[in-house]
């Protein structure tokens, strides 16, 4: 898939309403410092059009990228950072929740989970929320560059299990810094968007 354009369209916060879309819409969902922000703009070949950010929890909106004048890409807000009010956590959570069971163009939801790590307690309430919304999430391990290739089959093995997998479920590692996994990904978006 050649990316010929990309750009934020629509921003949606708490008390937004969801944009009525024409186009159908990829969502990235994964906790506040899993390489959201990273992934999109690896997946554009820019810089910086979604906001990437030393402090997590930076994405507290639900941002619409228009690509190709063809599709969206839709940014969650990151979830389970600690820094925030457990108010504003639980207001995230029903913004993410509104836009899964209220979008009428979400063909695909991608899960970012760290490769280094076992999904945690709130990865694991995502990945739920995900599949009690009627789609198969598709796991992204993200941050392949930080471990060494010898964990890499142990690391996803362990992260298929923790989260409940399904054997045939989708599951992609991708590395900000390298870009590797960005053309099968970008392979796999254009089959299901077709």
């Amino acid at each position: 898939m050649v990316i010929k354009s990309a750009q934020l369209e629509t921003v949606c916060g708490i008390t937004s309403t969801l944009p009525k879309n024409d186009k159908i819409e990829i969502a990235f969902a994964g906790k506040s410092n899993v390489g959201k922000s990273s992934l999109i703009n690896g997946l554009l070949n820019r810089k910086a059009l979604a906001r990437t950010s030393s402090t997590p929890g930076k994405t507290q909106t639900i941002n619409f990228y228009n690509i190709n004048e063809q599709f969206y890409f839709v940014d969650l807000p990151g979830y389970g950072y600690a820094k925030v009010s457990a108010k504003e956590r639980e207001n995230w959570g029903k913004m993410i929740e509104r836009y899964l069971n209220n979008s009428e163009k979400l063909v695909l939801v991608f899960l970012l989970v760290d490769i280094r790590h076992d999904p945690s307690a709130n990865d694991k309430m995502m990945y739920d929320w995900i599949v009690e919304s009627g789609f198969s999430p598709v796991i992204i391990a993200t941050k392949l560059d930080k471990i060494k290739r010898s964990q890499y089959h142990k690391n996803m093995s362990a992260i298929r299990k923790k989260l409940g997998m399904d054997s045939e479920d989708m599951m992609f590692a991708y590395s900000a810094l390298t870009k590797q996994g960005r053309d099968e990904i970008l392979d796999f978006i254009e089959e299901n968007i077709q």
